[in-house]
C-alpha cells in the first residue's frame, strides 16, 4: 500500500469510494440521505480538504483521508480492501503531517468508534446533530487525553 497526495483526476474515484463505503458502514442513513449528502462531499467537501490517497500494489485508489488542519474530516476505504491495514496507515501518515488529530464519528456507527478508540482516539464531547443540524448525533474524539 502507498499513500499519495490526491490530484483533481482521482475526484470520481474517491467519491465512488465514498459512496459505496457510506452504504456499506452507515446503516442508519437512508438511501435519500446519501443522495442528499453525494453533491455535498462532491463539490463542497472534496475540493474543500487536504486529500490522500491509498493506492494498493500500484492500482488506483482504495481509500482516502481528507485533512483540515489536525482535524480528520474524512477517511473512508473500500469495503473490499477494509481490515487490511489502510484506514490506519492513513491515520499514521495524518499523525506524521499534523501531530495529535481530532475527528468526529457518528454515533449510530460504533465500528468506526471501536477503529478510533483502538488507534487513540478517546471522547470528548457529543453533539446531538451533525454540522448540518440533521438528527445525527456525532461524537467528538481527541488524541492525546486522558485515559
Amino acid at each position: 500500500m502507498t499513500i499519495r497526495e490526491a490530484r483533481p483526476d482521482d475526484h470520481p474515484a474517491l467519491l465512488d469510494i465514498w459512496l459505496r463505503s457510506v452504504r456499506a458502514t452507515h446503516t442508519f442513513l437512508t438511501e435519500a440521505d446519501i443522495q442528499s449528502l453525494y453533491p455535498l462531499v462532491r463539490d463542497a467537501a472534496l475540493p474543500a480538504l487536504e486529500l490522500w490517497v491509498l493506492t494498493a500494489d500500484g492500482g488506483g485508489p482504495v481509500g482516502f483521508l481528507g485533512l483540515s488542519g489536525a482535524k480528520l474530516e474524512a477517511l473512508f476505504i473500500d469495503p473490499g480492501h477494509t481490515g487490511r491495514g489502510g484506514g490506519r496507515a492513513l491515520v499514521e501518515h495524518a499523525r506524521r503531517l499534523e501531530g495529535p488529530l481530532t475527528t468526529d464519528v457518528n454515533e449510530q456507527n460504533p465500528e468506526a468508534l471501536r477503529f478510533y478508540g483502538a488507534m487513540g482516539f478517546r471522547v470528548v464531547g457529543r453533539s446531538d446533530t451533525d454540522d448540518a443540524g440533521r438528527p445525527f448525533p456525532l461524537l467528538h474524539l481527541a488524541e492525546g487525553v486522558g485515559g
